[in-house]
């Protein structure tokens, strides 16, 4: 059968033309000289030029073409290509007053240049633009997006004289011809040919762009009379003058390397030949003689004659004529032949006939004809022919693009706005142009609707139709029934302006051919379409009656009678089609729409039509079937043909390589939109040929005649049949639909958020949309898919087998249109392995039509099942709808191990340990839930798989962690302990437990940290949160307490105490400040409460020795000033603190916050000191009594008390008036005893007084603190107080005297002295602190005789000093007086002992 698909039909196929019309450089010229001419003089024209090296896969300009279309004196050029998208590649020139002729725009391609040569009815024209080839290197194309060569034609100067002429009147134009023909000499001269008004032809010569010169003009006529002699012919005799019947009706140009032929088709019907070099008229030729020809044709004028060339290298130049006649024409192809001495000849090759009335334009091969008719309906008709190879003169049909249907059947259960807009906007139907411009009559031009995009144009629309609704009411209140048909009318005219210039502007005007691709279009005005091959079953059901009786049978099959009985079958299938209402038709629309078996409905339209019956339709089909000998097989045989499905999986594409511009090939929209339309026109042909297909079936079920169903064929088998055909019917009414969807605008952040969600399915690099491709228009789905996914799978396919010589393909458009559209299908299809068309949807963020896809296709197709559910669990997920999801995918993990995606979907990760294939999915999915945030989903997969994973405790482990974490992040704390117990691997166990522990300290929910029960895991925790106490900075943190609480909690109060008198310890070392200190009383005071709950001889803590090292799990190495690794102590030194040392540390603790709190800046240093710095820190801040009773709890001396307060008061004494008020601070933090008191007391007498008291309260033994304050005052000068002498003197009047003699007081020594000697002979004894003085009867008594000898010495010594002199002689005296009295005590004590 694929045999057969060369010389059948073709389809026309439109590229998308949703996008607003293309913004149109506008150029004007005004050319002088002239004066304007009507600008509807001639019709509308259009015409195109392919460039030379478009058919070459390395070239710049491959697939690349250029059509322009006139209409009075303006004419619109546009640069298509099929590869990239073309900027800026549209122009629109004016010259005003000057209607372009018909076809009077030619273009030229040379080296460096593209020329293009424009002839107006008063003026020819030539412009320069750049070759693309100038401006890209091939090699060097890597963008989806070019230049055009018109980017910069509004910089050519239109006025420039060298590249511009007025047509001068001598001659002169000839006002009945509008042929012309233009062509550049090889000197780069401009030369353009015009039939004159004289009759014959004159040539007008532009000098070349870069060399100066004048516009010149050469009238080409015969002076002589020539004959020629061609086989066959009758020779013809040529008058020498050229009268009006010589007029030409066509002109045609060959150029040769130093020379041009120019042939003109004359009115005449007469073929002339000029050499325009010699300027000769080189043959003459009659057509009149080749055709079957009447005494009124040949004296009628051939106005309606045409001329084509057509040149190959291998056969040289061909000539297509078309010769008009009233209701009826001839193509008659001729090839020039030269024979010796510059004689030419036409070799006669073909003739063929044509009914159609009127031809708009045909084009010429050295094979085949293609032409252009309106027929009597006004309707397009275009047919080809191969005139080589089809002797019977049987033209092959194109099926051009219907219009759409003139009214729309809006149900009365139906919305007519929802219906109408429905119809419209339906991808394929109607163009954006046509739209735009009904709204702009509908709205009687009350606004402008310029460059609207598609949904922009249906809001328009809606509005403008709404609003002429509106206006349309005159009742104030109507029926339902009104309003609906009100709606209708309205709609309706808005949908019949819509039809109007559809109709319009999808008129061709002209057929372009490109010889080198064989790529034939259809140029519109404004857009083009394109003709393409139609398969041999797409043909046979096209096919009008007539031609398909006369199909040649034996092109169909080998097998003659299966080619009949294959014709027969169509020929049924098209019974039953032209029978089929819209309301059958749309009996099968809603079954498939509605999930419902095509089966029932095609038995339910079967029944219809049996019931309304009325042309015996039902007779003509049972006659037609009597005739097919197997209508199983031929059934099986068309049903085979139709089914694109496969049973290997698509192979994933290969990077396409840069050289060649691979990459680019068929990359633009336009292609896109061909290739996409041509798959949309072939499932909307094949979904009507297999819904005709199931009715015929169900009638040959019903029938159940053997004779009928082949001779004895099994019911069975007929059924098998039927069960296919409803599969296939399925599928092409789903990819209809995906070619009549369109995409959705995707935000950029969606975008980015879904190309995460890829990424971590690992799917990044194959599905996700690329962001910044140029797209005009909304795009179909089908459309997205094949630019984004499946362009690079055909091309692939197509030009990278082996042994492929990229270099030497040449691209045939036929062929590979039918490749690429034979390949597309395949990747489309919904029951192959492949699933690259959802998985593209998915990337591009399609989801909504991607549900639809799914609804669509789960059902029947059992192919790619789980894909499916996966796909739909994504877009469940992307709306919001989690459970569903989660639903979706576990459904898919039944098929998880047979389908290509998601085995993709699992493949392993580099390193990652392998696990069974559903694991890795879970896994996956797993992720993505993560990702997306739903952690509930993930606890619920997660625990279905680890029913799955009952023996690889790797995998029990990860998932347990999984779900453990996902329970701590929902504040499931009991749900995330439990999971943390059950956890396999210990290890990670630890992990989540460190996790717990952080997460539940970070929330304060520490009551469920503490009392969880921990089996087997309290060594563990302990260790953790100890681990972390010490980590961490102590006042953001509350590990301590934790730790506390968790040991309280479980009646440790040993270790609850250790840990708050570490707690403790850590503050005064790290946390120097009021708030440290605060906190360090109570951890001190916490820590004595939790040893006295215990028995004594437990009251004990252990606390590392200062400078350990705390072993903290996992802590980084301590390094020395080198980076060196310092060495770890061996040993720890062990300190056991009892109860009274905890009760000793917390009076200290709580010592340090009074002085902190009377003075601020000694928490810097307070925190951390030792009880004697502590002490000095409390005498410098004034606060005496704290001082005392850390002295006594520590059992210090309190001689830095004495000492600090003695200079405080020396300070005083000294000081001014600002140190009396200062000193009023401490001595109020010091109690003092009640002093009654008749004179105001100032801050020195309290200073003294406390002094005082301190003495009196605090004796020490030797009088210590007397002495040190003596010492102090002596020291600095201060006489000593009379108070302190007194005092002193009952304590230890030989050491004050000692004292006296150290500082030189020679006279209070003396005075002293003199005081003690009294005081033991009984005068003042008790000042002195002696009970008995001397006497023989009482206790002995004694004198500090060492210091009054030194005293006596030093008086001696300085007798200079008469003072001195005095004092020595008053001393020694009373001296002598004593001693008298002693040895008088003494012999009355001996005597009374005797």
């Amino acid at each position: 059968m694929a045999a057969a698909l060369s010389e059948r039909s073709c389809l026309e196929l439109s590229a998308a033309a949703r996008a607003p019309p293309r913004r149109l450089q506008d150029v004007v010229f005004n050319p002088p000289a002239t004066s304007p001419l009507p600008a509807g003089r001639y019709g509308d024209s259009a015409g195109g030029f392919c460039y030379q090296e478009s058919a070459q896969l390395a070239a710049v300009t491959r697939n690349r073409f250029v059509r322009w279309t006139t209409s009075g004196d303006a004419v619109e050029l546009v640069e298509e290509s099929l590869d990239v998208s073309l900027l800026n590649n549209a122009a629109r020139l004016r010259i005003q007053g000057c209607p372009f002729l018909p076809g009077g725009v030619h273009v030229c391609e040379v080296q460096s240049h593209l020329v293009i040569l424009l002839v107006t009815a008063q003026t020819v024209h030539r412009l320069l633009l750049p070759h693309p080839a100038r401006m890209y290197r091939s090699e060097l194309i890597t963008e989806s997006q070019m230049q055009s060569v018109f980017t910069d034609i509004g910089k050519i100067n239109f006025s420039d004289p060298a590249n511009y002429s007025v047509i001068p009147s001598v001659p002169g134009l000839a006002p009945g011809s509008v042929a012309s023909a233009a062509w550049l000499s090889c000197e780069g001269e401009a030369l353009f040919a015009l039939p004159s008004a004289a009759g014959g032809i004159f040539v007008l010569k532009l000098p070349p762009h870069d060399v100066p010169g004048t516009v010149s003009v050469v009238e080409l006529k015969q002076s002589s009379v020539v004959q020629r002699f061609l086989t066959g012919w009758m020779p013809t005799a040529i008058r020498g003058d050229c009268g009006p019947s010589d007029l030409p009706v066509s002109l045609s140009v060959h150029c040769l390397d130093h020379d041009a032929f120019l042939f003109a088709l004359c009115q005449d019907h007469k073929l002339r030949m000029w050499s325009y070099k010699d300027q000769m008229c080189l043959m003459v030729a009659d057509l009149l003689e080749f055709m079957p020809v009447s005494r009124d044709l040949r004296l009628a004028a051939g106005t309606g004659h045409r001329l084509r060339l057509a040149f190959s290298q291998a056969l040289g130049l061909y000539l297509g004529v078309y010769m008009h006649a009233p209701k009826r024409g001839q193509f008659c192809v001729f090839q020039l032949v030269s024979t010796e001495s510059n004689r030419y000849s036409l070799d006669h090759i073909s003739s063929l006939f044509s009914s159609q009335e009127t031809l708009v334009d045909f084009a010429l091969t050295s094979s085949e004809i293609w032409a252009l008719w309106h027929n009597e309906e006004n309707q397009t008709v275009v047919k080809y022919i191969n005139f080589e190879q089809n002797m019977a003169g049987q033209w092959n049909q194109v099926f051009v693009q219907p219009l759409p249907e003139e009214e729309v059947t809006v149900r009365h259960d139906q919305d007519p706005r929802e219906t109408y807009l429905e119809y419209l906007f339906t991808p394929g139907r109607f163009t954006n142009a046509a739209i735009q411009k009904a709204l702009q009559i509908f709205s009687q031009g009350s606004e402008r609707h310029m460059d609207l995009t598609w949904d922009e144009l249906k809001k328009e629309v809606t509005l403008a139709v709404e609003s002429e609704f509106q206006g349309s009411v005159t009742e104030y209140e109507c029926s339902l029934e009104e309003f609906w048909q009100l709606q209708v009318e309205v709609w309706s005219k808005f949908y019949a302006c819509c039809l109007q210039y559809q109709e319009a502007l999808s008129r061709p005007l002209a057929l372009h051919l490109n010889p080198y691709t064989s790529m034939v279009c259809l140029l519109k005005k404004g857009s083009l379409s394109f003709l393409v091959p139609c398969s041999l079953v797409d043909h046979l059901y096209l096919l009008s009656n007539e031609h398909l009786l006369t199909e040649d049978d034996t092109a169909i099959f080998d097998d003659l009678e299966m080619s009949r009985d294959v014709v027969c079958l169509v020929q049924c299938l098209r019974l039953i089609g032209e029978s089929i209402s819209m309301e059958m038709a749309f009996l099968m629309e809603m079954a498939c729409s509605r999930l419902q078996p095509p089966e029932k409905a095609a038995e339910q339209i079967l029944e219809e039509l049996i019931a309304n019956d009325t042309e015996n339709v039902m007779e003509e089909i049972h006659s037609k079937l009597q005739e097919i000998r197997n209508p199983v097989h031929a059934i099986g045989l068309l049903v085979r043909e139709m089914d694109y499905e496969t049973d290997s999986d698509v192979e994933r594409a290969h990077h396409l390589p840069p050289r060649m511009n691979l990459p680019q090939l068929y990359g633009s929209g336009t292609a896109a939109g061909v290739v996409c339309c041509a798959v949309g026109r072939i499932a909307t042909i094949r979904l009507l040929m297999c819904r005709d297909l199931l009715i015929l079936q169900q009638l040959l079920l019903r029938l159940g005649d053997p004779m009928v169903l082949g001779g004895g064929q099994l019911f069975q088998s007929q059924q098998d049949l039927l069960h296919r055909t409803s599969p296939l019917l399925l599928s092409y009414y789903l990819i209809r639909w995906a070619s009549q969807c369109l995409a959705s605008d995707v935000p950029i952040d969606t975008l980015e958020s879904n190309l995460q969600h890829l990424s971590v399915l690992e799917l990044a690099d194959t599905t996700a949309l690329t962001p910044h491709r140029l797209v005009s228009g909304p795009q179909t789905i089908v459309e997205l898919f094949f630019q984004e996914v499946a362009r690079k799978h055909i091309i692939s396919r197509l030009f990278l087998q082996p042994n492929t010589s990229l270099a030497e393909t040449s691209l045939n458009w036929p062929h590979l249109i039918t490749a690429i559209v034979t390949d597309f299908l395949p990747l489309l299809w919904p029951s192959n392995p492949g699933f690259l068309f959802p998985e593209c949807l998915m990337g591009s963020c399609q989801y909504t039509q991607l549900q639809e896809y799914i609804r669509l296709l789960q059902p029947w197709c059992h192919v790619n099942m789980g894909s499916c559910s996966f796909m739909m669990g994504r877009c469940y997920l992307v709306m919001g709808e989690g459970h569903k999801a989660l639903d979706c995918f576990c459904q898919a993990a039944s098929e998880v191990g047979r389908e290509e995606f998601l085995d993709r979907l699992i493949q392993p990760e580099e390193g990652e340990v392998l696990s069974t294939p559903r694991l890795q999915y879970y896994n996956k999915v797993l992720r993505l839930l993560d990702m997306v945030g739903l952690p509930e989903l993930v606890i619920q997969l997660a625990t279905l798989a680890i029913v799955e994973s009952a023996d690889d405790c790797r995998s029990q482990a990860t998932l347990r962690t999984c779900i453990f974490k996902h329970h701590l992040d929902l504040g499931h704390n009991n749900e995330a302990y439990v999971a943390l117990t059950q956890n396999p691997d210990p290890s990670r166990q630890l992990d989540c437990l460190r996790q717990l522990v952080v997460v539940l300290c970070e929330r304060s929910q520490l009551q469920d940290l503490v009392e969880f029960p921990y089996v087997n895991l309290h060594n563990e925790v302990v260790g953790i949160i100890e681990s972390h106490a010490r980590a961490v900075d102590l006042m953001t943190h509350n590990y301590y307490e934790l730790l506390y609480a968790f040991h309280i909690y479980r009646h440790n109060y040993r270790k609850a105490g250790t840990v708050m008198f570490e707690y403790g310890a850590r503050l005064g070392r790290e946390v120097r400040t009021l708030r440290g200190l605060q906190k360090q009383g109570n951890c001190f005071l916490a820590a004595v409460n939790c040893l006295r709950l215990i028995r004594p001889e437990y009251a004990w803590i252990v606390q590392p020795a200062s400078g350990a090292v705390y072993e903290r799990p996992g802590a980084s190495p301590k390094r020395s000033h080198d980076g060196e690794c310092t060495a770890v102590p061996t040993s720890r030194q062990i300190e056991i603190l009892e109860l009274e040392d905890l009760e000793r540390e917390c009076v200290l603790a709580q010592i340090r916050l009074t002085l902190v709190q009377h003075d601020l800046s000694t928490a810097a240093v307070a925190g951390n000191s030792t009880p004697e710095e502590t002490v000095g820190l409390l005498v410098r801040a004034g606060l005496f009594d704290t001082a005392i009773t850390l002295c006594q709890t520590f059992k210090l001396p309190l001689t830095p008390i004495f000492e600090g307060l003695t200079f405080k008061c020396i300070k005083l004494q000294l000081g001014e008036e600002a140190a009396q008020a200062e000193a009023w601070d401490w001595l109020a933090a010091n109690q003092l005893s009640a002093l009654v008191t008749t004179k105001e007391s100032s801050a020195t007498d309290e200073a003294w007084r406390l002094l005082s008291s301190y003495l009196e309260q605090h004796p020490s033994q030797n009088s210590l603190y007397h002495r040190c304050v003596i010492n102090k005052l002596l020291a600095h000068g201060i006489p000593l107080p009379n108070w302190l002498i007194n005092s002193y003197k009952k304590v230890d009047a030989a050491q004050l005297l000692r004292l006296y003699l150290n500082y030189d007081l020679l006279e209070e020594a003396v005075d002293l002295v003199l005081e003690y000697v009294d005081a033991v002979l009984g005068k003042g004894h008790r000042y002195f602190g002696i009970e008995f003085p001397l006497s023989a009867t009482a206790p002995m008594v004694w004198l500090p005789y060492t210091a009054i000898d030194q005293l006596l010495q030093a008086l001696q010594e300085s007798t200079a000093s008469q003072h001195n002199s005095l004092l020595y002689q008053k001393l020694h005296d009373k001296m002598q007086d004593y001693h008298q009295k002693v040895s008088v005590a003494t012999r009355d004590r001996l005597y009374r002992r005797s």
